[in-house]
Formats: structure tokens, C-alpha cells, sequence
């Protein structure tokens, strides 16, 4: 698997997005990715309890555990690299986290407008 550059949506280099709990595609904590990435795990969002609430009523459980995948669970607060599309669909139905635009990958332009991750944007504490 070949990755793609690590550029965020603002040109800039790609930030770290989360060590704990480990994120990414790669799980290497950057929103990295490549074209085996169907998902495009591309948007560093920060969990919020209405995001978490809702992606698991949609059938997306991010806040139980699999520990044979060495999930731990999600709790708000936490920041996890999003897949795009479910980002885009969590802002269509009014749940969608904060990003941090600095951490999200570029690829995720192919599918959510810039203009819409302003809308949720907070500055990264790195």
C-alpha cells in the first residue's frame, strides 16, 4: 500500500490527529491514506457525545471495545480519523463533530467541501 502525501485540507503539512487512542488508516495517529482506503479515513474529528450517540444508532458503534481488534472504545473528547463520507452524512443529519482542519487529510476534499469543514473547524493543540 502506497500512501498518499500527507497533506491536510489546507495545503499544509499533515498534523498528528491522535496517538491515544491510535488512529488512522495505518493507525500511525495521522489521517494517512492511500487507495486501499475505500473508507477514506480522512477527517480528525473530535468525539462528541451526540456524534458517538448517533453514529451508533446509524450502526457505526464507536464507543463499545473490540479488544481482538485492539479497540478500546471511544469517549468525547477523543479525536479519531473520521471516514469522510460519514462525516458528510453526520452534518446532513445536524451531528457532526468538531474537525481539525490541520489534521485532515486532503483527500477528503474529493467529498466534503472545505467550506463545510470550516463550519465545524477548532484549532489544533499541537
Amino acid at each position: 500500500m502506497e500512501m498518499e502525501p500527507s497533506v491536510n485540507v489546507l495545503g499544509g503539512p499533515l498534523e498528528l490527529c491522535s496517538g491515544a487512542p491510535r488512529t488512522g488508516f495505518f493507525r500511525d495517529g495521522h489521517c494517512n491514506t492511500c487507495w486501499e482506503d475505500a473508507g477514506a479515513h480522512t477527517v480528525c474529528a473530535v468525539m462528541t457525545p451526540e456524534f458517538l450517540a448517533w453514529s451508533s444508532y446509524v450502526g457505526n458503534d464507536l464507543v463499545s471495545p473490540r479488544i481482538e481488534l485492539g479497540f478500546t472504545g471511544l469517549k468525547p473528547g477523543d479525536r479519531w480519523c473520521l471516514c469522510a463520507e460519514r462525516f458528510l452524512e453526520a452534518h446532513d443529519a445536524g451531528f457532526a463533530p468538531p474537525v481539525v482542519l490541520e489534521a485532515t487529510h486532503a483527500r477528503t476534499l474529493e467529498l466534503v467541501p472545505l467550506e463545510v469543514l470550516r463550519l465545524y473547524r477548532v484549532l489544533s493543540p499541537f
